[in-house]
């Protein structure tokens, strides 16, 4: 080969090391280009044999060899002027062939010479920049100082571009340019977005000046552009009929100066945003015009105003906006009266305009139009609630007084204009949600009454409202029946969940017959005329006893008061010696100033120990206390706030007719004394809601959830560096207050019983909370089931409870007991043929109880659980006779219950069609589904599942608590086949269902395993960020920070998680989460200065929950004054929070200490 003339001035293509500028070689003689690549290379692994490096890398696949090859050769081409001399390697003979190089170099001579004519100048200079591209980590490669053994290194499935620069190539990175519709034109098209994308496409690393003056995309200049509403924007239009497909269709491009307003095929329209508001108003007011009654037309005209309103930047401009969404709202509440969301849509404008003043105002005057509605009251409630300067805890009662009798009338109303006669078979469903909204008003008002501090209150509600609604006597009035049980109240019966409860219809029964009993006692005992008439005093005795003349009455009262003047002097004499003796001077009170923080820490500390212990109401001794002598006591006498009178309760009692509020009364009763109880409502539902909403702590099935997500993320992790959710909210010990708690519900529950027979719900929580009141709350082993005695009471008053036996087989099976179990479901299912009709059905439950029991005691392969199971499933499923065990069934016995559930499911489909769905229908549906997963595999059981969730419609499966329990049980055997199935089918399925039931946490807790385990946390994040902004909810930010926390995330990740929660309007009066923000800034991030911020802005947002405000007191002691204290307690006194430790009694405790 022949070598050309070198140049007298060029840049080397490595420039540190100027003073060895490299031959031009010519690439036609290869053996000649390695003697020279031999002088002036001194790395050794450039005078390796390139064979070698070839030879291993053509062993692994690299597919995107060519393409990388390709956008090389273009940057050449494009750079060639300043480019130094170019240097080719010997092509070994794994590559390309001679001719194909020949035709490669023959190309790229065209295409320089193009490049030459249209005199473009180059786009990057490698020279200059190639020193910078490269990792600072890496050696030069020429001339290096450092010595190493290993000169080279290669990755043997990776690209052979990152040993040559240290880093990704940067070709090989995306680069982006927003589009501009301007330069798209003509049949130039092509070559000018070719030039256009190579503009800014230089080495960050470069610092070039264009594009430190042009940017990225994501630069600053770029998005003031974005953010300009002059910028025109791409619209695709999709034609109105869709025409025949071809392969030759395609999206024409518009023109610069084209109208294409109107078009009748796809197209694309560019329009800025002032052309796009301008065009949906025009649509909207088009819309409403034509259809004034549709609500969502309205909503989405309200809610695009608030999307105008995020793109202006001026305040004045906003609140123009603002004003134009009201009024578009107050017109659509005009035409339609009646509408709740768009009432609730205006109050919720209004608040972000007028002063709380002027919004309560007009609250008043929606609810005196609308007092029967639900939503609108609840709204109404957590409004005033959560307004600091307003709230009072007397007020709040008003309130709360005032909707819970509104719409106790609205009930009663729409009773007697359903029912006339009064004699109702069947309640109306109208009626039965008004009904289910009156209670969760009440549970409300409890949750207040309790957070507050005034446990024993929302205790005495809880028993009155019970008593009042399902133990009352039959065929009474409002009037009668308020009477009978004020005098139920002021009598020394007992109440529900005291022991030797009876109900208030029972005790009024027995109360008639002793009194009858009396009466007729008196009657035999009246003598005839004649008689004797019993022992009588002499005169001279009686004479004795009376008043001398000279002592008038006046007297007497004078020296009794006198004397009990004298008494009152000599024990006020006796506290403020002992007061004075500490030093404290009871005249000067206001002066008298804690000292020490400490004080305030044992205050806090007794005030939390007395609310764990003081949480039932107190009974008179006398049997009789006036309210008047009670409340003008109460400033004295502290006990008496535990007593409570009928005048305390009558407010907020009603009466309930329908079997689901009922139930939703009991239920809500139960799990807000934490009360271990099976899903009881839909997730959807307004009562699941409002408890999330207004959770102080984790409830034990949350709690339980949240641990089994911890310790999934945290069995991933080699070195886990995490926080659980648990260690933020931990409390003093309880386990006292939670003994004596589970005996209540055990009582109280039992004696629901009696007003719900057979209800397996209610019977599982009484055996659970014996179980909890006898052990510990966390406690497994146990040699004898503690709830079998009572679980053998209740078998011996009703035989034919089936669902009895199988709940305490479930919980025999619980404690480790499998024997015991399988003989009580065995003694069950073999008494089945000789129960009444009417019982019979509920063999499918028991059925699938005992496969699933037998399933969870499988632990090793010898086991003869899966035959049991086997069994069990194909007595189900062929109908024939339960047997015992005996061996495993046989292909036909398999065949003829695979038959039986078909035809089952399929009679099932017509009622499900209707809306009836029972937990019976639910719980074969499951059996079916696991016995075709034991038998056929997971894909049958799979598909059965799926296909009854398309026996109803959509609307039905978000309400109905037993297709949610369906669905999660379709989740839970995706997760347990997870290794046989692909992991976007398990995701898919969790995000459709989170569509569903975007409050669920099982569905939460399935998406963090396994996003976890087969997707990326950004995944995850961008899940959850999702879900917060279209159904924001504790649960899913809950799941979020409790997932940041277990695997070590940023602080700045985590602080703005909890500030993204608590700008929701509803989430900002969330305890729990502001509870949870200042934990994490005092114990993890160790900022006691930004804990204090957030208790201030907590307490601000929350003020009725008195564990908040405690919170202060015991956590931030280091950082809170002793003024600060002091007046934080004055401002709990003056909210009306019931303060049960006076601060004197831990100054005398500590002076008696010292």
């Amino acid at each position: 080969m022949e070598e050309e003339e070198q140049p007298t001035e060029t840049t080397s293509l490595f420039p540190a090391y100027v003073q060895h500028p490299p031959p031009q070689l010519l690439p036609s003689d290869p053996n000649k280009g390695a003697s020279a690549a031999s002088q002036w290379l001194q790395n050794t692994s450039f005078t390796t044999d390139l064979s070698v490096i070839n030879d291993a890398v053509t062993k692994y696949d690299l597919p995107r060899e060519g393409q990388q090859q390709e956008e090389e050769d273009k940057v050449e081409e494009v750079n060639t002027d300043k480019r130094p001399p170019q240097y080719e390697m010997v092509p070994s003979e794994a590559t390309a062939s001679s001719d194909e190089e020949h035709r490669k170099r023959k190309k790229k001579k065209k295409r320089r010479k193009r490049e030459e004519s249209t005199g473009s100048p180059p786009l990057y200079n490698y020279a200059a920049t190639l020193s910078s591209s490269r990792n600072s980590g890496f050696q030069k490669w020429a001339s290096s100082s450092t010595s190493n053994d290993k000169d080279y290194y290669f990755d043997s499935r990776g690209d052979r571009d990152n040993l040559a620069f240290g880093c990704i190539y940067r070709m090989d990175v995306a680069r982006y340019k927003l589009y501009n519709s301007k330069k798209v034109s003509g049949n130039n098209y092509f070559l000018r977005t070719k030039k256009v994308g190579l503009e800014r496409d230089s080495d960050i690393d470069a610092l070039d000046t264009n594009l430190r003056s042009g940017g990225r995309y994501w630069s600053a200049k770029f998005a003031a552009i974005e953010r300009h509403k002059n910028l025109k924007r791409v619209r695709v239009l999709a034609p109105s009929k869709p025409g025949r497909s071809s392969l030759a269709d395609f999206i024409p491009l518009s023109a610069e100066n084209s109208n294409s307003s109107l078009v009748s095929s796809v197209s694309v329209v560019e329009e800025s945003w002032e052309d796009e508001v301008l065009r949906k108003t025009k649509e909207f007011n088009k819309m409403t015009r034509e259809r004034p009654q549709d609500e969502s037309l309205w909503l989405a005209f309200a809610e695009f105003q608030d999307k105008v309103a995020s793109m202006q930047s001026h305040k004045g401009a906003r609140l123009q906006t603002l004003e134009k969404k009201i009024s578009i709202l107050e017109k659509a509440a005009e035409l339609n009266p009646e509408s709740e969301d768009l009432l609730l849509s205006l109050m919720n404008a209004y608040r972000s305009r007028d002063t709380t003043d002027v919004l309560i105002r007009k609250w008043e005057k929606i609810l005196m139009s609308n007092s029967g509605s639900y939503k609108l009251w609840r709204e109404f409630l957590w409004v005033v609630q959560g307004e600091f300067s307003r709230f009072k805890v007397s007020d709040m009662r008003k309130m709360y007084a005032n909707a819970i009798q509104a719409l106790a009338g609205a009930c009663i109303k729409q009773h007697r204009q359903v029912h006339p006669s009064g004699n109702a078979t069947s309640v109306d469903p109208a009626i039965i949600q008004l009904e289910l909204g009156l209670v969760d008003v009440f549970i409300g008002l409890c949750r207040l009454e309790w957070q507050a501090g005034y446990q024993e209150l929302a205790t005495a509600l809880f028993q009155a409202e019970i008593e009042y609604s399902m133990f009352s006597p039959f065929g009474l009035s409002e009037q009668s029946k308020r009477r009978l049980f004020e005098h139920f109240w002021g009598s020394n019966g007992a109440r529900i969940g005291e022991d030797g409860a009876l109900g208030w219809s029972t005790w009024l029964e027995k109360e008639e017959e002793q009194r009858q009993k009396l009466a007729s006692e008196e009657a035999s005992n009246v003598v005839e005329e004649g008689g004797w008439t019993g022992w009588f005093e002499p005169l001279s005795r009686t004479q004795e006893t009376e008043m001398p003349e000279s002592i008038s009455e006046n007297d007497l009262v004078a020296e009794e008061f006198d004397v009990e003047n004298t008494k009152d002097v000599e024990q006020k004499d006796d506290v403020e010696s002992l007061l004075k003796a500490l030093g404290i001077d009871v005249a000067a009170e206001a002066d008298i100033k804690v000292k020490d923080t400490k004080t305030w820490t044992k205050w806090s500390k007794a005030e939390m120990s007395r609310d764990l212990d003081q949480w039932m109401p107190l009974r008179p001794d006398s049997g009789h206390v006036s309210h008047d002598a009670a409340t003008a006591d109460a400033e004295d006498d502290e006990q008496l706030l535990s007593i409570i009178l009928y005048e305390d309760v009558s407010d907020y009692l009603f009466s309930i007719n329908s079997e689901e509020a009922r139930m939703s009364l009991v239920s809500q009763f139960i799990d807000f004394y934490d009360g271990r109880i099976a899903q009881w409502t839909c997730t959807n539902s307004s009562s699941w809601v409002e408890k999330t909403l207004s959770l102080e702590s984790l409830p034990y099935s949350l709690l339980e959830d949240l641990r089994k997500m911890h310790d999934v993320v945290n069995g991933k992790l080699s070195n886990p560096i995490s926080i659980s959710l648990e260690l933020l909210l931990n409390s003093l010990d309880d386990s006292n207050m939670r003994s004596n708690m589970m005996k209540f519900l055990r009582n109280a529950i039992l004696l629901c019983l009696k007003a719900f027979p057979k209800n397996y719900i209610l019977e599982e929580a009484a055996l659970v909370a014996e179980e909890l009141s006898n052990t510990r709350m966390d406690s497994v082993s146990c040699s004898v089931t503690p709830c079998r005695a009572l679980a053998k009471t209740l078998l011996k008053n009703n035989r034919q409870d089936l669902l009895l036996c199988g709940v305490y087989a479930q919980r025999e099976a619980f404690f480790g007991n499998i024997d015991h179990s399988r003989k009580v479901f065995d003694m069950a299912l073999s008494s089945i043929e000789g129960l009444p009709l009417d019982v019979r059905p509920n063999a499918s439950l028991l059925y699938f109880w005992y496969a699933e029991v037998e399933l969870a005691n499988n632990p090793s392969e010898n086991s003869d659980s899966l035959p049991r199971a086997m069994h069990i499933l194909c007595c189900l499923g062929s109908g024939a006779r339960y047997t015992p065990f005996k061996g495993q069934p046989s292909s036909l016995q398999q065949l003829r219950a695979r038959q039986g559930f078909k035809d089952r499911i399929k009679m099932l489909s017509t009622t499900w069609a209707r809306g009836i769905i029972d937990d019976h229908s639910a719980a074969l549906i499951c059996s079916a589904a696991l016995f075709e997963e034991l038998t056929s595999g997971w894909a049958s059981a799979l598909e059965i599942l799926e296909h009854s969730f398309t026996m109803v419609l959509p609307e039905r499966r978000r309400h109905s608590r037993q297709l949610e329990f369906l669905f999660n049980y379709y989740v839970r055997m995706l997760c347990k086949n997870r290794m046989e199935l692909k992991s976007s089918k398990i995701w898919e399925a969790i995000v459709k269902g989170l569509q569903i039931y975007p409050f669920s946490p099982c569905l939460h807790n399935a998406l963090v395993e396994v996003s976890h385990l087969y997707s990326s946390p950004n995944k995850l994040r961008w899940t959850f960020d999702d879900y917060s902004q279209k159904k924001p909810s504790v649960i899913t930010w809950l799941y979020a920070l409790s997932f940041e926390m277990s695997t070590g995330g940023s602080q700045h990740r985590i602080r703005g998680l909890f500030e993204r929660a608590l700008e929701d309007d509803k989430l900002h009066n969330s305890v729990i989460l502001w509870r949870c923000y200042i934990e994490y800034e005092r114990t993890v991030a160790c900022n006691t200065f930004a804990a204090k911020r957030v208790f201030f802005r907590a307490i601000h947002a929350c003020p009725w929950s008195k564990k908040l405000w405690l919170d202060g007191f015991l956590k931030l002691d280091s950082i809170l004054t002793v003024k600060e204290l002091s007046d934080l307690q004055e401002v709990m006194r003056d909210k009306e929070l019931n303060l049960r430790t006076d601060i004197y009694e831990i100054l005398l405790q500590d002076e008696m200490d010292a």
